[in-house]
């Protein structure tokens, strides 16, 4: 059996190590490249051929959505399995994803069981035993494309995608000044975000922000997240939602009581898109004026 090549497409560097590490572990055979947006990807693509495509969906320069709607009316590339990894899981943007032709969705942030999961039932057979793990699930996918879509993409692509899971050690390093409390003047109503991981989502009061990360107080929880674990800070501009691509950087008790229900969580952002950039801005204007 000739050797798999997989293509990894996401603009923010931390997110694409997450992924290689991932993908080495679990299918050493599996010879990765890597490219930081649609644009550097298409040319990649059009270079050699590629059995795997992993791609965020926001991106500068060319979108996830835009590559794939390239892909799907390239010769190459119809059939070969495409995965968006992406914080976008809302169902209009899985319908859209569906519609032109993806084979499956993982949602960010996700775990390396997740991903490993998925890569599994779209190459199937292609990894040899391991594909076979995978096989079981495929009818359940395609019954809920349908249900999102009325009747799907013709028959171009059936497979449909369940939008992505949704991660959490500890850390006793003092948190960083990372800004004015975003809750402006005194008295002003708390503003609340939520943190999501892998395995839970955290909702708590947002402390501070820059440019850089936010800081967050959350009720404690059995399920915590882990130091440089995978995090999507949810953010309500008024208009629509903002999801900004992160990781833990520290979490902390917010008492020195070793009994305190309260925490506090800093995430540091990854995202290069200028959109998710202009829409942080917008935010800390909001909250710190």
């Amino acid at each position: 059996m000739s050797k798999l090549k997989a293509l990894v497409v996401d603009d923010a560097s931390f997110v694409r190590d997450l992924v290689r590490r991932t993908m080495r572990s679990q299918f050493p055979s599996i010879e990765l490249h890597e490219a930081a947006d649609g644009r550097k990807a298409q040319t990649l693509m059009g270079r050699e051929r590629f059995d795997l495509i992993l791609c965020d969906w926001e991106m500068p320069e060319m979108s996830g959505l835009e590559l794939l709607q390239w892909a799907r009316g390239h010769s190459h590339y119809g059939e070969t399995p495409f995965v968006m990894v992406t914080s976008r899981g809302d169902k209009e943007h899985v319908v859209e994803a569906i519609r032109e032709g993806v084979s499956d969705y993982l949602g960010k942030p996700f775990s390396p069981e997740s991903l490993g999961k998925k890569v599994r039932k779209v190459l199937g057979s292609q990894l040899g035993d391991d594909g076979q793990k995978a096989s079981a699930s495929s009818d359940a996918f395609r019954q809920s494309a349908d249900l999102l879509t009325g009747g799907g993409r013709s028959q171009k692509k059936e497979t449909p995608p369940p939008a992505g899971e949704a991660p959490v050690e500890s850390g006793n390093a003092p948190l960083p000044q990372t800004g004015k409390p975003a809750g402006g003047a005194r008295g002003r109503e708390a503003t609340m975000v939520d943190l999501r991981f892998s395995q839970a989502t955290l909702r708590g009061v947002l402390r501070a922000v820059t440019l850089n990360d936010v800081r967050v107080s959350a009720r404690r929880d059995d399920a915590m997240p882990q130091i440089l674990e995978q995090a999507v800070v949810d953010v309500d501009l008024g208009d629509r939602m903002a999801r900004l691509n992160g990781y833990v950087y520290q979490l902390q008790a917010q008492e020195k009581d070793p009994d305190t229900k309260f925490v506090q969580v800093v995430v540091r952002f990854v995202d290069d898109d200028p959109q998710k950039l202009e829409d942080l801005s917008h935010f800390i204007a909001r909250f710190q004026g």
